[in-house]
């Protein structure tokens, strides 16, 4: 009886500080594995289209990674009037942003009524960066020739739409900087201030210091 006890006491430690390492731990170290903590090493010596939105992408991420690190519930739920979003109903709309930009990296058809896996923000979180990671890697490596395969196709039970890559600058990826514009604003007025911990992401180098 007392080894079953003994046992049960230590498997309970064990759960205790995987929680306090894992879910416990603000993003700004439990996130150290997730893409875009800082804006990756070395850059094209050569202006292109693919290296230029390759680019702008990485910064979307750097800024995206940071506005969303350490979101408290009180952060996410928090919303400046009953017209508003809340931060997590922005994430979700920056999180779909996203994928129209990943599905045209990928050349494939935004289709309506597409049903998506349940996750919960740190989900949403990790799938937003990843998702961004594979689309700057894509055009990073794709001939200006390429980008006529980039377009924007939205299809739904009444046929589809189709859109030049160019909508995708004035679109969701300047759509998706605005609203992670919104989530560093809202986390303010929650008392939860962007870059407030040890980490200090400077938004113009893509780097952090501490």
């Amino acid at each position: 009886m007392k080894k079953t006890a003994l046992l049960i006491v230590f498997l309970s430690l064990i759960q205790i500080t995987y929680s306090q390492t894992s879910e416990g731990m603000p993003a700004s170290q439990s996130g150290r594995d997730l893409p875009y903590r800082e804006i990756p090493d070395g850059y094209s010596e050569t202006y292109t289209a693919g290296t230029v939105t390759a680019r702008m992408l990485d910064g979307l991420g750097f800024r995206f990674y940071w506005a969303t690190d350490s979101l408290r519930p009180e952060d996410l739920s928090f919303k400046p009037n009953e017209e508003a979003r809340t931060s997590e109903q922005t994430v979700d709309h920056i999180l779909g942003l996203v994928r129209i930009i990943n599905n045209s990296a990928n050349q494939r058809p935004n289709i309506n009524e597409t049903e998506y896996p349940e996750l919960d923000f740190q989900g949403k979180r990790k799938v937003t960066l990843e998702l961004i990671k594979e689309a700057a890697d894509i055009f990073r490596n794709s001939s200006t020739a390429d980008f006529e395969n980039y377009t924007i196709i939205f299809k739904n039970d009444n046929g589809q739409s189709e859109f030049p890559f160019w909508n995708q600058l004035n679109g969701p990826i300047a759509d998706a900087l605005w609203h992670i514009g919104q989530v560093v604003s809202f986390r303010r007025s929650s008392g939860n201030p962007f870059a407030s911990g040890a980490d200090k992401p400077n938004v113009f180098t893509g780097k952090v210091s501490n």
